[in-house]
């Protein structure tokens, strides 16, 4: 074979649609397609957005090439509507997931943040329901037992940019009042910075302080101990099939048993209204939602808590009503039991699985939009997305597009797995074996791999 050169091409005045380059679809979107068309996904979104359209004019984007896009932002992992647009105009196998055909073009972002904009927040909760609809006709949204659970997003805020709500002023002029109160004039922007660093009740509340640009963000602590502007998320998870059942977002500074009842009220509504048998009969909690309002809320709905409770030296009823108590003393005898100790080690196991696929490698963590409402759209989409990898998974064996669910890769996994011990135990059974020593000795530093330098110890492992 010659070596082939690159040269420089002019292309065709026109060129046949027949000779267009055409990629093999993908397993998984493929299928993915044939489970929406069976069940009329675009003519139910179409009789949706209806009512927001004008008649007359240029036709837009459908409304099931925009609600796939979104649900690809999930699949692919990408955060943004730009790599969104991005990669669904890269790749073959997604325009014809959007069906699209070679000639048409892919939608661009901001054609995605004008529909976004134009559709209301109850046109995103009632596909998030179509998609529970299709997971309880698979039989797989059962709903009796909810885990609840929260995590913080981050906001498309910055916090050098918050301005006090009371004057307006910003974080330098702040620093510069602080600075004249004491006696220094003229500061420059180091000085700034040296006197906020030994100032020694240096705090910022939400109570006073706000981002112009995203007022509904709130300062919070993040999961790696950074303060950002952030969002709260909150997940009711089906804890027998891992489905998200309802899914909100909220202000961050805002307490989980306050959201917590506004959460399992939400849950209630999709499996009523996704058609479900079953309703919402156990709540599987943290201890950050043991609260004495949300118990006795549960017990008058006829809702079972598995809630363990923080930490206190002692409680007083004499102040509190009698249902208090007795909401309470139920809830510590069922943690208590083999039951309450099981479900709360699901409950651990399952929501934290949902944040980590939505939010780490679904793209969710940290939102590019701004204000509550639009992040609500986008991260309810993403939460779609995932129940429907749920139903891909465990119907159709595909768990996500670049997954490895098949039983045949499980299995070539495993066998790689296999090899590396064999080629890496083999050689140092060989070696002791022609020193002497055929059995190694029970402390750590028995041997050394072959190439290895003495300070690499193996461990035994006991």
């Amino acid at each position: 074979m010659a070596l082939g050169q690159r040269k420089i091409k002019q292309a065709e005045l026109f060129t046949p649609t027949i000779q267009l380059p055409k990629g093999p679809s993908h397993p998984f979107y493929a299928k993915l397609n044939e489970v929406l068309a069976a069940d009329g996904f675009d003519a139910f979104v179409e009789r949706l957005c209806t009512p927001y359209y004008k008649d007359g004019g240029r036709p837009g984007i459908p409304p099931g090439t925009y609600f796939r896009m979104l649900l690809i932002g999930y699949l692919e992992g990408i955060d943004s509507q730009r790599g969104i647009a991005w990669r669904c105009a890269d790749s073959f196998s997604l325009r014809q997931f959007l069906g699209l055909l070679p000639t048409e073009a892919t939608p661009e972002h901001s054609s995605l943040t004008i529909i976004r904009q134009r559709l209301p927040e109850t046109v995103y909760n009632q596909v998030f329901v179509f998609i529970l609809r299709l997971l309880d006709q698979k039989g797989l949204l059962q709903g009796k037992t909810v885990g609840l659970d929260a995590t913080i997003l981050e906001a498309n805020a910055a916090m050098k940019s918050i301005v006090r709500k009371d004057t307006g002023a910003d974080w330098n002029q702040y620093l510069r009042t602080l600075a004249a109160a004491e006696g220094m004039e003229n500061p420059t922007v180091e000085d700034l910075r040296r006197l906020d660093r030994q100032r020694p009740d240096k705090k910022v509340s939400n109570q006073v302080w706000a981002s112009p640009t995203d007022p509904d963000s709130r300062i919070a602590k993040m999961k790696d101990g950074r303060t950002h502007l952030a969002y709260k998320a909150e997940h009711a998870v089906d804890l027998k099939t891992d489905v998200i059942v309802a899914a909100t977002v909220t202000h961050a500074d805002r307490s989980d048993p306050e959201t917590g009842a506004e959460t399992l009220v939400l849950a209630q509504y999709n499996l009523q209204h996704a058609g479900s048998p079953v309703a919402v009969e156990e709540v599987v909690a943290d201890k950050g939602y043991h609260d004495n309002r949300l118990l006795t809320q549960c017990a008058d709905w006829q809702v079972r808590t598995y809630i363990p409770e923080r930490k206190q030296k002692s409680r007083c009823w004499i102040d509190k009503p009698e249902e208090f108590e007795a909401a309470f003393r139920g809830n510590r005898r069922r943690v208590r039991g083999d039951k309450g100790k099981r479900l709360n080690r699901r409950r651990s196991e399952r929501c934290e699985r949902s944040f980590a696929h939505v939010c780490e490698t679904g793209g969710a963590r940290r939102s590019w939009l701004c204000g509550l409402v639009q992040a609500t759209k986008a991260y309810l989409m993403r939460c779609a997305a995932y129940n429907l990898g749920v139903l891909m998974r465990k119907v159709f064996g595909l768990g996500k597009p670049r997954g490895l669910q098949r039983p045949g890769k499980a299995w070539f996994l495993r066998l790689l797995v296999w090899w590396r011990w064999f080629v890496t135990w083999i050689p140092m059974f060989i070696a002791q074996r022609k020193s002497g020593q055929l059995f190694p000795p029970l402390h750590a530093d028995f041997a050394v791999r072959p190439g290895h330098s003495e300070n690499h110890s193996i461990s035994t492992g006991c």
